[in-house]
């Protein structure tokens, strides 16, 4: 008899698959957790920024849950948050240099977001409530699988903001007088008059509830035949209670 907890879908928890599935499905941080609004409302005005936003943050994840997973026994309690603030911050440093040299035009059109990775709750909370708590290899790719969760959400956000607000996706024109479609399709298309309220504040919000909707109904369709949905959580930007100086883990 196999008495391995279970984690996301069934799977034995803390298993690098396990931990993939679980931010990507069933703790995706945008549609389920509600995390990281900030970016995801404010980048997704089109496919490529979304796509960019979230392989950034994904690189920044797996790589700070790696190293505070390292460190995780010799970094006090009482400066826990501080550091774990530092190593978050080297790598957003990291990937910030980077886009600047060979991404420049994109590095501009992100502008302040990028930084602002360091305070994302995504990050930090993954940090404390998972990383600090487990050894490399489960939070190596507890990072992965959160990372690439946002990244398919905002990805996903804006590539419906750029298609229904612009007529394009990744910058390529299918809808619209400028279609690159030919023939009787691409006439039709052509008739298409983009919806500019979605590349507008409003659009995101619009965009993001639908999302959030769909996986709710998702869920609630799944209870209602009869399966365990109880590890789908929501709200919080942590979601184990954090362990505070001169306690242990267990004694809440």
């Amino acid at each position: 008899m196999d008495n391995r907890r279970k984690g996301a879908l069934g799977l034995a928890a803390d298993t690098p698959l396990e931990r993939f599935f679980n931010g990507v499905i069933t703790e995706n941080p945008t549609t389920v957790l509600v995390l990281g609004m900030c970016p995801t409302l404010a980048v997704t005005t089109s496919a490529i920024n979304g796509l960019s936003m979230g392989l950034a943050t994904t690189f920044v994840l797996a790589l700070s849950n790696l190293v505070i997973s390292l460190l995780r026994k010799v970094i006090p309690d009482t400066v826990r948050i501080p550091s774990f603030i530092v190593v978050i911050a080297s790598f957003v440093t990291l990937v910030q240099l980077l886009m600047a040299a060979y991404l420049p035009d994109l590095n501009e059109a992100l502008g302040v977001y990028i930084p602002l990775i360091v305070v994302n709750c995504i990050i930090f909370g993954r940090a404390e409530s998972y990383a600090s708590k487990h050894g490399a290899v489960p939070a190596f790719f507890d990072g992965i699988g959160m990372g690439l969760g946002f990244t398919m959400s905002i990805t996903i956000i804006g590539l419906v903001r750029e298609l229904i607000g612009a007529g394009t996706v990744f910058g390529i024109q299918l809808l619209g007088e400028d279609t690159i479609v030919g023939g009787a399709v691409g006439s039709v298309l052509a008739l298409y008059t983009p919806v500019s309220i979605f590349v507008l504040q409003a659009g995101a919000f619009l965009v993001l509830g639908t999302l959030m909707a769909l996986m709710n109904r998702i869920r609630r369709k799944q209870e209602e035949k009869g399966k365990d949905v109880s590890k789908y959580k929501s709200g919080g930007c942590m979601n184990v209670d954090p362990v505070l100086p001169g306690e242990k883990e267990g004694d809440k």
